[in-house]
């Protein structure tokens, strides 16, 4: 059995706070060790529930979070930016299941520095007309390779927001939100202990089914209308609204890719703050 964890830090184990995931703070560097700590607890109850074969695919910012000198021996991690599938690189190598550990609300929403990709430009994201975090994307790519989501660790919306999109996977609330900066935090003695129990008790779910390609459609809104425009001159994608683009695509697969696309566009049309 081959599982494949998608890390990201914002739904680690304490963080409530920007400089907590910030590369280079001293906040991040204490919150890289509590990061690394619920990937252990993943990594150990995957594979006493049978995994033979553990990917950790770094899903974060820069990529280089996880301290690879204190990983699960038994595991391998897949690090570095300018992945093709991002977040979901490793999901088309055979898993047969995939933790989404760290994870968040999406933009526009309530949770503990809820964001879809971009931090703070990106106030919604529309997967087929549903509103959508970066789990439910995730999630539609697993499905399109018929992997299976076998567990989601991050605050308590973000576990409330799996039940929707990946109904029968686990579930750890490593912390209860209370604001988009704050939250009452379990501390990580008794969440490594969770999300060790429920990444075991997940394998009981694991096995690959036959993929769905089919075509999907998603739809960003930004925070300035500039955004919008600078990303509807990629091909394919059109202005919808004032501050909206859509595009369509054959695959989840492509429409993550055009959605790498878009986003990173958008980035790098802004022009700093001012006002």
């Amino acid at each position: 059995m081959r599982i494949m964890i998608s890390a990201d830090m914002e739904g680690a184990t304490g963080v409530t706070y920007t400089q907590d995931v910030i590369p280079g703070t001293e906040q991040w560097q204490r919150f890289r060790r509590l990061f690394t700590g619920d990937v252990n607890a993943a990594i150990a109850g995957l594979v006493a529930g049978g995994a033979t074969d553990v990917l950790v695919n770094e899903a974060h910012s820069s990529q280089r979070n996880l301290l690879l000198e204190d990983l699960d021996d038994r595991a391998k991690m897949l690090t570095g930016r300018h992945k093709p599938l991002s977040m979901m690189q490793g999901i088309d190598s055979g898993v047969d299941g995939v933790v989404f550990l760290g994870y968040h609300t999406g933009a526009g929403v309530d949770g503990v520095l809820a964001h879809t990709y971009l931090e703070n430009s990106i106030t919604g994201v529309w997967l087929d007309g549903v509103h959508a975090s970066e789990g439910r994307l995730n999630a539609a790519v697993a499905a399109e390779h018929g992997v299976p989501v076998l567990l989601v660790t991050g605050d308590d919306l973000t576990c409330a927001d799996a039940d929707d999109y990946a109904p029968d996977a686990g579930k750890v609330a490593v912390k209860e939100c209370v604001s988009r900066y704050a939250a009452i935090c379990t501390p990580p003695a008794r969440t490594v202990a969770e999300i060790k129990q429920a990444a075991k008790a997940g394998m009981g779910k694991a096995g690959r089914v036959d993929g769905a390609v089919a075509p999907h459609r998603i739809e960003v809104e930004f925070d300035a209308t500039h955004l919008a425009h600078a990303a509807a001159v990629v091909p394919t994608v059109e202005l919808v609204g004032t501050r909206r683009v859509g595009f369509d695509a054959v695959s989840m697969t492509e429409a993550m890719k055009a959605f790498k696309v878009v986003t990173a566009i958008a980035a790098g049309a802004v022009e700093g703050i001012y006002g």
